[in-house]
């Protein structure tokens, strides 16, 4: 170890805990005092002509140096904008708006069906039912499920297009 790191080492143990009080009392931030001073001493490191003054010459540099970099510390930009929480932000959710406006606009659209076609239709695209399961539930045959299907169907979307809907 040289004469310039005893000498550093020297003045890390007399001034590094006066110096990080006086930090965290200006920034109001331990985090932040840590490494100011670490920051500050670094320069003194950087800068090893000023560990040969005297004593109190090298306590008035390394507080004047920790003062303005708590200064800038306090004018940066990120302490400005960014603030830490102790708690995650919210999760970013998708906008629903247009989704729920297409089921209002598909909701009305069925509304204009007859009933028979409304059951069908909604039955199929809604439920998840096949024909079969229709034709059983309904009690018609299997060939008037589809001809409502595919009435309904066209009806809906000539329903859908007196609203605005293009296909």
């Amino acid at each position: 170890m040289g004469a310039e790191d005893e000498l550093l080492e020297a003045v890390h143990d007399t001034h590094a805990d006066a110096l990080y009080r006086y930090v965290v009392r200006r920034t109001g931030d331990e985090e932040e005092a840590r490494d100011v001073v670490q920051e500050t001493l670094l320069r003194a490191w950087r800068h090893p002509e000023v560990l040969e003054r005297s004593e109190d010459s090298v306590r008035a540099w390394l507080f004047t140096v920790a003062r303005n970099l708590s200064v800038d510390h306090l004018r940066s930009a990120r302490r400005t904008r960014e603030h830490s929480t102790g708690h995650p932000p919210d999760r970013e959710e998708r906008d629903t708006t247009q989704s729920v406006l297409d089921s209002w606009l598909v909701a009305d659209a069925l509304l204009s069906l007859s009933p028979s076609h409304r059951a069908v239709v909604v039955g199929a695209y809604y439920g998840g039912r096949s024909v079969a399961e229709l034709s059983t539930e309904l009690g018609v045959p299997a060939g008037t499920v589809k001809s409502r299907l595919h009435y309904g169907l066209r009806a809906l979307r000539l329903a859908l297009q007196e609203k605005g809907v293009t296909a």
